[in-house]
């Protein structure tokens, strides 16, 4: 179920690494990153007729938090908040947001709940 959803920019891996507007749905696992043309992801409903035929899955990425470390680095500037995901294996991803809109915040809050929900499990197994 989604906790937040709206736009987010994130840089490009790219040499040029520019800012690319992705509409982002943030849950009580991780963090689903879509291109802002790509149709939303399939909601448990009743079947009518079949979709007009989308994207691949693959441009739809997913920021797991059991593969997220931390969210930090971060920086206000002028209208913008900078944040960076870092992932386990050391990957960083740079995002930038309305300072209004409190991504950084609502991305550490469930990351954290999420983690210590694992630990709950963890100590009880």
């Amino acid at each position: 179920k989604a906790v937040k959803e709206g736009m987010l920019e994130k840089r490009s891996d790219g040499l040029l690494q520019l800012w690319k507007k992705k509409r982002c749905i943030l849950t009580e696992e991780g963090l689903l990153l879509i291109p802002p043309k790509h149709p939303p992801p399939p909601q448990q409903q009743p079947q009518q007729q079949p979709a007009p035929p989308a994207e691949p899955a693959a441009k739809i990425k997913e920021l797991h938090f059991s593969n997220m470390k931390t969210v930090d680095c971060v920086e206000r500037k002028g209208k913008y908040v900078y944040f960076t995901v870092v992932m386990a294996e050391g990957k960083e991803i740079d995002f930038r947001c309305a300072q209004e809109q409190g991504w950084n915040a609502a991305i550490t809050l469930q990351m954290v709940q999420y983690k210590n929900r694992q630990a709950i499990l963890a100590v009880r197994s």
